[in-house]
């Protein structure tokens, strides 16, 4: 008996720490989350000062849990990792700058694949954003970048049994892109009419 009771003292020994460890993980990662929203928000409100402080904030506290998470209990920081990866990946978008990699942010490969189908959607917003304020150029580069990112990400499909809803968020991606592709289409041909009967009326001397 003495045997199994020091392995049984063993085992509640190590379950505790885990259950200790998860619960941390749980209540920390849920604001690491909220604040990576929180900085989504502020970025199309146009203050980027406070969505940065939010980012790096959720960056740094994201370090100390990746440690209490171990081997063990990683799934339970892929969430707030995903949330990381959307808001810095919008954040560069805006900035015109490259996008950050999955060594940068210090996530696992799964988070970031993710964390940048997402961000498809946060980009479908500023398209929206720029087309209402007659910045269509802007908007179509946008556009492109939508595309650009679904595309480098499509392939990864292949692994949807290994990276939890993949699948699903790359069919999310693909209709947010065709949605946008009709509405930037529409657009062009509008703005290609208003111009043809622009030059029209200038040929024919404002009698148009």
């Amino acid at each position: 008996m003495s045997g199994m009771q020091g392995s049984l003292e063993a085992i509640n020994k190590d379950l505790k720490d885990v259950q200790e460890r998860r619960e941390k993980l749980i209540k920390g990662t849920r604001d690491a989350v909220m604040l990576s929203s929180k900085s989504i928000v502020a970025m199309h409100h146009g203050q980027l000062a406070e969505a940065r402080q939010n980012m790096e904030q959720a960056k740094a506290m994201l370090v100390e849990f990746r440690r209490y998470a171990g081997d063990d209990l990683t799934k339970y920081v892929a969430v707030a990792e995903q949330e990381l990866v959307e808001a810095y990946t919008l954040f560069a978008v805006m900035e015109g700058k490259s996008l950050p990699s999955m060594e940068e942010l210090q996530v696992s490969g799964p988070s970031y694949l993710t964390g940048l189908l997402d961000c498809v959607g946060e980009i479908k917003r500023l398209v929206y954003d720029r087309m209402r304020s007659g910045n269509e150029m802007d908007a179509e580069k946008l556009f492109a970048v939508m595309e650009e990112v679904y595309g480098a990400v499509y392939p990864f499909a292949v692994y949807d049994n290994i990276v939890a809803g993949l699948r699903k968020k790359l069919d999310v991606a693909r209709m947010l892109i065709e949605d946008i592709r009709a509405v930037v289409t529409e657009e062009k041909r509008r703005r290609a009419m208003a111009e043809a009967m622009s030059g029209l009326e200038k040929r024919l001397g404002g009698n148009i």
